[in-house]
């Protein structure tokens, strides 16, 4: 039976790099070999349009710190980011494609149509965002 494996990485905006995410993931992909291939295509998308939105949206005064962690399990994989941006006012219930002439806010809908759960709240701070995804294994 595999292992629980975990990775971590932080990323400091800016200027941030998304492709610290994919170097990350292909560490996971390496340790998690009985991982799906369709199970990773849509997890890796869900985790790094969050990222991106981080990398992309997030301001504070002193620059944004993300940490992003990643663990896989039998059957799960679960992502964390913790950002120290300024709290941001979002609304995940009741979200919506926006129409194919937007040019912003696919992120998040994306996301959750991707992913088992996604779930965002703030603490001490810090914005927190967490993804699952769920499979047969």
């Amino acid at each position: 039976m595999p292992k629980a494996t975990e990775h971590s990485l932080r990323i400091e905006t800016p200027p941030g790099d998304v492709n610290l995410v994919h170097e990350l993931l292909a560490a996971v992909w390496e340790n998690s070999p009985e991982v799906p291939i369709e199970e990773r295509y849509r997890f890796e998308t869900a985790l790094i349009e969050l990222a991106s939105n981080v990398i992309k949206h997030a301001t504070s005064s002193n620059g944004v710190s993300c940490v992003v962690r990643v663990q896989s399990t039998k059957g799960q994989l679960v992502a964390e980011l913790r950002d120290t941006a300024d709290p941001g006012d979002v609304q995940l219930v009741g979200r919506v494609m926006p129409d194919d002439l937007a040019e912003s806010g696919r992120g998040i809908p994306l996301s959750q149509a991707l992913v088992d759960e996604l779930e965002y709240s703030q603490d001490d701070g810090y914005n927190l965002w967490r993804i699952t995804r769920r499979f047969a294994s």
